[in-house]
């Protein structure tokens, strides 16, 4: 690599990324020969959606919306490193992807109004959110403005787990993929359990490290159990 003008040439990435294109126009022209892109005049019209669709999506939706636009207003605590953050941000969009196409062109929920998987799905998830959000109200009155103290939760699901925040969206989302019963939801439920789950059990031990008198009954994650 030679400076050009005070800047620094990094052919190989050059190499790389015009290769990539090349590669690319390949697939394309591959892909072309069986069928064409689907726009304009060979758009392919799909069928209309279904209510039972709709209201999953929102459902997923109103969850983000809460979190982005409500939760992140009123939390009170230290502020997420960038690292964390941009995780978050590129893991979203990729689930919010999988999700909303999912819905949108591969789940068959004409039965919503009667059947039995959507209705009990629907009906954790909104359970599900009712916990994370009371619980997430009981962790913000412990402090005041500006403050970063830690102390012993109390009231609700807390007086049986150390992390009911979690216990909830974990519920959230075990209903969300009962009602959608597809791939792609039970992955996401998957994934959350995986990664908030053993957040519950660090929690649970911070707090039992910390205070003397943490109640010796109280579970980390589910109540009377684990």
């Amino acid at each position: 690599m030679k400076p050009t003008d005070g800047m620094y040439c990094n052919k190989d990435l050059l190499n790389y990324l015009s290769f990539g294109i090349v590669l690319a126009g390949l697939l394309q022209l591959y892909h072309h020969k069986k069928t064409q892109t689907s726009y304009g005049r060979h758009r392919k019209h799909t069928p209309h959606t279904s209510v039972g669709k709709m209201l999953l999506l929102g459902t997923f939706c109103l969850h983000y919306f809460h979190r982005t636009f409500i939760y992140s207003l009123l939390i009170r605590g230290q502020p997420y490193p960038l690292n964390v953050m941009m995780g978050a941000v590129m893991f979203t969009s990729a689930n919010g992807f999988l999700q909303g196409y999912y819905l949108l062109h591969c789940a068959q929920l004409d039965e919503w109004k009667t059947g039995f998987c959507f209705k009990i799905g629907l009906l954790l998830f909104y359970t599900g959110m009712a916990i994370n959000t009371h619980s997430d109200y009981v962790l913000r009155s412990l402090r005041e403005k500006g403050e970063v103290i830690y102390k012993v939760p109390k009231g609700g699901l807390f007086e049986y787990v150390s992390a009911p925040n979690y216990f909830g969206e974990i519920i959230e989302w075990f209903g969300y993929a009962i009602a959608t019963r597809g791939l792609p939801s039970l992955s996401f439920f998957v994934f959350t359990t995986c990664f908030i789950g053993p957040r519950a059990f660090y929690h649970h031990r911070f707090y039992k490290g910390k205070f003397q008198n943490y109640p010796k009954s109280r579970k980390a994650l589910l109540p009377f159990l684990l």
